[in-house]
């Protein structure tokens, strides 16, 4: 009989213990956080978001903080507060979640998508130049599954073309590179603190920036019951009282109560999952076929929380084993293994072809564009191709050695027994992810 679970042989991991894997933590200090502004009426206020503004400023390093109901609203903040009006191009990556850049078609502005690298799963840099156009307004990054993008490069080519940069710091929280907090070397951040990221507050998001300008019109945009006489640009000043995007964007102080809470034991948790998932790549230094996805940690760069953590998967290096059979067998070892990232490319998404979003009567990604940007199948081949070359890892919350060495090992038996498993293989889909349907153009 083969060793291999899913060829008869015995499971690696036959009990998992959920304590490796939950955050967070709901404590007393949690419920009597929410309890409070429940009993004093006060969900819809902002004494608490502002609070817990200032200290969320405090740890990012940065002058501001704003609190949002969703980090999907910060972003769509951010774009408006940098400039980003009907006409203009904002250029992102083509795998990240879609709330990264769909927020310009409400803006009336158009998305240009850039290729990733296949070792960062972050924006190419070296690819940024030849996608600006007249109509440039910004970029924006995300900072993939954790991976801090090469800020260094980003800025570089910004400034040379006055470019404004917008961190997606979503799945970073925490994260540095060189030295330097995530969110705090573009010229704003957005952050999505839902239930399922590494900070998680319930739901809500985060802005930050070290530019009052931006500030003020992030408040202006979204914040109505904030756009008062303290808001002191000439342009915004004669709208007071109302948010100029008709929005209303607030975090909900529940959300707030909790972020307090949560930023106050953050950096301890972050410590040590950043111990565990370190040590789990320790572990697999060395296997054929799997390669990790993080930085050096010597290298002054951290992974923050290390959110929804992925390795990289050379198929050559295990006779051409595809991502999707070695994922069937990791998981039937007890390791729920997923392979490709979570998004497919957007690039290639019906809704940046052909959907008429708006009743224009024509796409919106051409609607309000002087150029037609869209790309096509082959344009950005990193992105389409990666499916096959990534596969999903345990997220571990917290540090525990000999766990921590059993989930590795069933990676290594997989690996060790690869050649049994290719009989079976029947290769993988088209496109591999575990998100966003068909079709693709």
């Amino acid at each position: 009989m083969s060793q291999l679970a899913i060829l008869g042989g015995p499971k690696a991991i036959s009990h998992a213990n959920p304590n490796l894997f939950r955050w967070s933590d709901v404590t007393s200090e949690h419920e009597e956080a929410v309890l409070d502004v429940l009993r004093r009426g006060a969900m819809s206020g902002t004494d608490v978001t502002r609070q817990f503004e200032r200290e969320y400023a405090a740890w990012q390093g940065q002058t501001y903080a704003v609190g949002f109901n969703t980090g999907t609203a910060a972003l769509h903040t951010a774009m408006w507060a940098v400039g980003v009006r009907a006409g203009d191009e904002v250029l992102c990556q083509s795998i990240t979640y879609w709330a990264s850049i769909l927020p310009v078609y409400s803006l009336g502005a158009t998305p240009v998508f850039i290729d990733i690298e296949h070792h960062s799963l972050c924006i190419d840099p070296d690819l940024l130049e030849a996608r600006i156009g007249p109509r440039t307004r910004a970029i924006v990054v995300t900072h993939n599954m954790g991976y801090p993008t090469d800020m260094d490069r980003v800025m570089a080519v910004a400034r040379r073309h006055g470019l404004k940069v917008i961190e997606d710091v979503s799945h970073a929280h925490g994260g540095v590179f060189l030295g330097r907090r995530l969110g705090t070397i573009g010229d704003v951040a957005a952050f999505s603190c839902m239930s399922g990221k590494s900070f998680p507050i319930g739901e809500g998001g985060m802005l930050t920036t070290d530019d009052t300008e931006i500030h003020d019109r992030a408040i202006a945009f979204a914040h109505y019951e904030r756009f008062d006489e303290t808001i002191e640009e000439p342009d915004l000043a004669p709208y007071r009282g109302l948010p100029m995007g008709g929005t209303k964007y607030r975090m909900h102080q529940m959300s707030s109560a909790v972020g307090r809470v949560q930023l106050r034991t953050y950096d301890q948790r972050m410590d040590g999952i950043q111990r565990a998932m370190n040590e789990f790549w320790d572990l697999l230094e060395g296997v054929p076929g799997l390669h990790p996805h993080r930085v050096d940690p010597s290298s002054g760069s951290t992974m923050g929380g290390w959110y929804n953590p992925k390795g990289l998967y050379a198929p050559e290096e295990l006779g051409g084993l595809s991502v999707t059979r070695f994922c069937q067998a990791v998981k039937a070892e007890g390791i729920d293994c997923r392979p490709g990232l979570v998004y497919k490319p957007l690039h290639l998404h019906p809704l940046f072809h052909t959907a008429d979003v708006y009743g224009h009567g024509k796409p919106t990604r051409v609607a309000f564009a002087t150029r037609d940007v869209r790309e096509r199948r082959g344009d950005l081949p990193v992105a389409e191709n990666i499916g096959k070359h990534v596969y999903g890892i345990p997220w571990f919350r917290s540090y525990d050695r000999d766990a921590i060495a059993r989930y590795a090992e069933a990676f290594r038996k997989v690996v060790a027994n690869h050649g049994e498993l290719l009989a079976g293989d029947t290769g993988d889909a088209p496109s591999v992810a575990d998100w966003q349907n068909e079709p693709l153009i």
